[in-house]
């Protein structure tokens, strides 16, 4: 009999490291798959799922205007509830830190049935940073029947918590699957006329240098929101010959804070969200990436591009270790300080542009499936990525 495994997902952080392992469940006979979103994230997952073909089996549109984070959790327990009693799966499969997967596993808890979390061990050490996710990882912890740890250090911080060894499993992160898939395999052109025309300039060797900048956090929103408007327009006024790639949130309030520093600068590229694929390529194109993003910290690296985070703190400590991402805050001289001097000093840029990827092999899905097996039908349980020779 195969093993029913249910995959709940809402964001397109979730629905990009979910999707190899989605496709990798579809592909074995001994499994049987059902996917479900909660539509946390709405456009930009849609763009992922149909990236890789998936059709989620269920879809639960939760989002409205201006809910409140207690009313997005509510949405997903009780819609949940529903699917998992129609669907009635032997293991439920979240990822990450979203309230969606805080809700979906306390829901499948609730209906004793057994969680595994992707992602797993992440920790920042700060309940309130990041806001809600930090929380939320250590919510579904406490709830997690198999737990797959990305890295060592994130195994670590489960035995802290005196979760059982034999409950872990380190797969590496299957953002590298992902994006490795996305970089090696999808050709990709630009909606954007002037991102195309950059692409094309750097095919031929030339376009200058490209900053590459995100910024969403909701700790960050405000001041730090300003600063970083405001720094990124000082770079662009010191260095006319940067061109600074900006995909801006669609968030009103990070647009306010943003776009009036940097909205009328030429070598700003004001960009809607960009698609997946897309993204990816912006990745390859750029020079330096200035980022608040936790997946992009994980992306970045396999790439050898030096990662500065406008963040006080990372539960992604293994590629500052290893030298590839900077810990700089929001303070706008200091984003200032740090870009230049990736900019203007061959040496820091050399040190920082390493492509060490402490993250993953590509491999993530692969190690999954066969964690899964091991805990839920038998078997050997399988070697943790780092010290595995495949």
């Amino acid at each position: 009999m195969s093993l029913r495994i249910m995959t709940v997902y809402g964001t397109r952080p979730e629905a990009i490291k979910v999707a190899p392992i989605i496709t990798a469940i579809e592909a074995d006979p001994e499994l049987e798959s059902t996917t479900v979103v909660t539509g946390q994230h709405r456009e930009m997952l849609d763009q992922v799922n149909t990236m890789f073909g998936i059709e989620p089996d269920h879809d639960m549109n939760i989002m409205a205007a201006g809910q409140t984070l207690n009313g997005v959790a509510a949405k997903v327990i009780a819609g949940l509830d529903e699917i998992l009693a129609e669907e009635k799966p032997d293991v439920v499969i979240v990822q990450g830190d979203t309230t969606t997967v805080m809700g979906a596993a306390i829901a499948t808890f609730n209906r004793q049935i057994p969680v595994v979390h992707l992602e797993a061990g992440l920790r920042s050490g700060h309940i309130d940073s990041p806001f809600p996710e930090e929380a939320n990882r250590k919510l579904t912890s406490q709830i997690t029947a198999l737990h797959l740890a990305p890295t060592s250090t994130s195994k670590d911080n489960l035995t802290r918590e005196d979760i059982s060894e034999n409950d872990i499993v380190i797969t590496g992160n299957s953002v590298i699957d992902t994006l490795m898939f996305a970089t090696r395999t999808l050709e990709v052109h630009f909606g954007d006329e002037r991102l195309e025309a950059l692409q094309q300039a750097k095919k031929a060797g030339s376009g200058g240098r490209i900053l590459l900048v995100t910024a969403h956090r909701r700790e960050n929103i405000g001041e730090g929101m300003a600063d970083i408007g405001a720094g990124v327009a000082e770079l662009a006024r010191r260095y006319p010959d940067l061109t600074v790639v900006f995909p801006i949130h669609r968030n009103p309030k990070v647009r306010e804070s943003i776009m009036p520093a940097v909205a009328d600068l030429e070598n700003v590229l004001l960009i809607e969200p960009l698609a997946y694929a897309e993204f990816t390529r912006a990745l390859s194109l750029a020079d330096i990436v200035l980022t608040d993003s936790g997946g992009v910290q994980e992306e970045a690296p396999s790439l050898g591009k030096p990662v500065l985070v406008m963040r006080e703190n990372t539960e992604r400590p293994e590629a500052v270790v290893a030298g590839t991402v900077k810990l700089i805050g929001t303070k706008r001289q200091r984003i200032i300080d740090e870009v230049s001097l990736l900019l203007d000093s061959e040496e820091a840029y050399k040190g920082m542009a390493n492509a060490v990827n402490p993250y993953g092999d590509g491999k993530a899905a692969e190690r999954t499936i066969a964690a899964i097996k091991w805990k839920f039908s038998g078997g050997e349980k399988p070697a943790d990525f780092g010290t595995d020779v495949s």
